[in-house]
């Protein structure tokens, strides 16, 4: 499985679950995470990565970055689709 089906699937159960999803390209920030998954009143950011992925040091700071900010950010690692961790 490519990385790129792993957010294929995750985007589908996300959506399946009610929530609102983009999947990022291009933005202003580099590092972003993935997906952003949205529903009144809640905003995930996902990295999706295949069980030998490795994150950049700047999708390390990104997470961090958007966790502290009070955003809920993370990465999700696998061929099936696991559940959040929060």
């Amino acid at each position: 499985m490519k990385e790129q089906d792993y957010q294929s699937k995750m985007i589908k159960r996300l959506e399946a679950e009610g929530y609102y999803c983009l999947k990022l390209i291009k933005t202003n920030k580099n590092g972003i995470p993935d997906i952003v998954a949205l529903k009144p009143d809640e905003v995930l950011f996902i990295e999706c990565k295949l069980p030998n992925g490795k994150l950049s040091e700047l999708q390390k700071y990104r997470i961090e970055e958007l966790n502290n900010k009070g955003f809920k950010a993370f990465v999700s690692y696998g061929k099936k689709i696991k559940d959040f961790p929060f």
